[in-house]
């Protein structure tokens, strides 16, 4: 297992998750923007957060809310100007914390200036920028790989008379990274930012960039059948990622590279440092099992089970291989885990505890989701007239069309969708929960008086408290970064539970996900091990009074506790 090394900085760092648009807003717009980043500074750093990751605040026609970019050295106007910009870099480095920029490279909006450029002529210099491929004889698109947003992944050109890829919306088109100048634009681009103090940069969907250049038919011998395993970790993938690295990154450079549908394989060599290319890595598959066989817009229970199966497989597997995992329940592409995975009403203050708990006992390092902090629920959606994600209203149209009524597709939505973290951050209980004086983009949910920030900053008790303890540990408890991961629980139908050893430390960390008590029982040989040679510290707890760690421990519902044992 490989040791810290001193410029590895960001393993024992939390990162701040903002969607700008959703943040605080300083002009009445009702959309979040720069400065209202600017005025809550403070309030990030008082949390003890460490990176703030920005999400896009490019030049954009907002059709995937900024992910579809039409200048990528350009601010768009909704957000501020450039001097906006780099007042906030400043005032983040003047604070002692780093800035991380969203970088959008699989694809552009087709309001690009190269984009718009390719579709001129088919000997265009700007053509090969992008995917191109001939209509099948009957004028179908060039093969059967599906949108990650509904439909096909082929949009048709009229002036050119050929398809190009879109594999999100189709204003996004895909960029051809096997063209050499393709790849110097981005790493340009990127260098622009790096160049303006910014300490690093999430990649979106960035394991998608290599596409088998065949375009082969998908047979559906593999699930699901949609195209995804000719272009997700594709042929030249890490080829390109090492050649950005030396192009781009500096020693202390922050990177993290989100991964759709990826392997723990290809993880490892993602993020092991010796392969030079990220930091670490996002990977989803634990925040897909509540779909049944795959499928993202049918409902089931989740199972509890296959959550820790997987969160342990990927803590083992990644330590194992050098890899670095990044942390994560919540972000702007889910809804919120306190609605999926535990209680948002009666129980939501300790459920969400639970959730952190468990959640930043592991190895990696963690990132909290604006609005997480405070225990934000998903809000109630009354009617579709209230989204506005362009994924959920067309899914909305397609599950009708695939024979669900009106209200079935709402229901389906209503759990899926990702607007459901995207509703403005309430930072107190005043009209729009204090984050816009106009109309908001998006609504406020209705619950803003009872939790937002102000209730929350000078309650010890709150979520809030309990966030900034555990962002504080992670500082302070080299166990939390180094010790290696054994899962405790044997199968329990409502209890996680797992340590993190190193030679003299052993941290536990016991959580119920249950609605109703439950009584867990640590294994023989650990309890004869670990409980009964050392003297254990609670470090955090969500109930009072806490119990003692003994070999039997009674949990109340979505009772969680992290302790520290070391041995004399």
């Amino acid at each position: 297992m490989n040791e810290v090394k001193g410029q590895e900085w960001w393993r024992r760092s939390t990162v701040y998750q903002v969607y700008p648009k959703s943040f605080k807003d300083t002009t009445g717009s009702g959309q979040g923007d720069i400065r209202g980043l600017l005025e809550k500074l403070d309030y990030l750093q008082d949390l003890g957060i460490d990176i703030i990751w920005l999400q896009p605040v490019y030049v954009s026609p907002q059709n995937d809310n900024g992910y579809d970019v039409a200048d990528y050295c350009e601010i768009d106007p909704q957000f501020g100007t450039m001097e906006d910009f780099d007042e906030l870099a400043a005032e983040v480095r003047r604070r002692g914390m780093n800035l991380m920029l969203d970088i959008v490279v699989n694809h552009s909006s087709t309001e690009h200036k190269w984009f718009r450029e390719a579709k001129q002529s088919k000997d265009n210099p700007y053509r090969d920028y992008y995917i191109w491929r001939d209509p099948k004889p009957d004028g179908s698109p060039p093969n059967n790989w599906q949108s990650k947003f509904g439909g096909s992944a082929w949009q048709f050109d009229e002036g050119t008379g050929q398809y190009f890829l879109t594999l999100f919306d189709k204003t996004q088109a895909d960029l051809n990274w096997e063209n050499p100048k393709v790849r110097e634009e981005i790493y340009r681009l990127m260098s622009f930012w790096a160049n303006k103090g910014v300490c690093g940069f999430r990649m979106d969907v960035i394991n998608l960039i290599s596409k088998d250049q065949q375009f082969p038919e998908d047979d559906g011998s593999i699930a699901p059948g949609d195209g995804r395993r000719f272009y997700t970790d594709g042929p030249r993938v890490h080829e390109y990622l090492k050649e950005m690295n030396q192009r781009v990154f500096g020693p202390d450079t922050v990177t993290v590279g989100e991964m759709s549908s990826t392997s723990m394989e290809h993880c490892i060599r993602y993020s092991n440092p010796e392969e030079r290319e990220f930091s670490m890595t996002f990977n989803f598959h634990h925040l897909k099992v509540d779909y049944p066989g795959g499928k993202k817009w049918e409902l089931m229970p989740y199972d509890f089970e296959q959550l820790k199966a997987l969160l342990s497989e990927w803590q083992t597997g990644m330590q194992q291989g050098g890899g670095w995992n990044a942390l994560f329940l919540n972000n702007h592409d889910q809804p919120r885990a306190l609605s999926r995975f535990a209680d948002d009403d009666e129980y939501r203050v300790e459920s969400a505890k639970m959730l952190a708990t468990t959640l930043h006992g592991l190895q990696g390092t963690p990132y909290v989701f604006q609005g997480e902090e405070i225990g934000m629920p998903n809000p109630h959606w009354n009617d579709i007239g209230e989204l506005r994600d362009i994924e959920s209203l067309n899914m909305y149209a397609i599950l009708q069309e695939q024979g669900k009524t009106a209200e079935e597709a709402l229901d389906i939505i209503r759990e899926r969708s990702r607007d459901n973290s995207r509703t403005p951050m309430q930072w107190d209980d005043s009209p729009q929960a204090g984050f816009t004086t106009g109309t908001p983009w998006i609504k406020v949910d209705e619950r803003y008086r009872e939790i937002n920030v102000k209730n929350q900053l000078n309650d010890p008790d709150s979520v809030y408290s309990h966030y900034k303890k555990l962002i504080a540990l992670r500082k302070e408890a080299d166990v939390i970064t180094n010790g290696k991961y054994e899962r405790l629980d044997e199968g329990h139908s409502q209890v996680f539970a797992y340590a993190r050893i190193t030679g003299r430390e052993t941290l536990v960390v016991v959580s119920n996900f249950g609605s109703r008590s439950a009584v867990f029982d640590f294994p023989e040989e650990f309890t004869a091990q670990r409980i009964s040679g050392g003297a254990a510290e609670l470090l955090v707890g969500n109930t009072k009074p806490t119990p003692a760690l003994k070999a039997r421990i009674e949990l109340t519902p979505y009772a969680s506790y992290m302790w520290i044992i070391r041995q004399t």
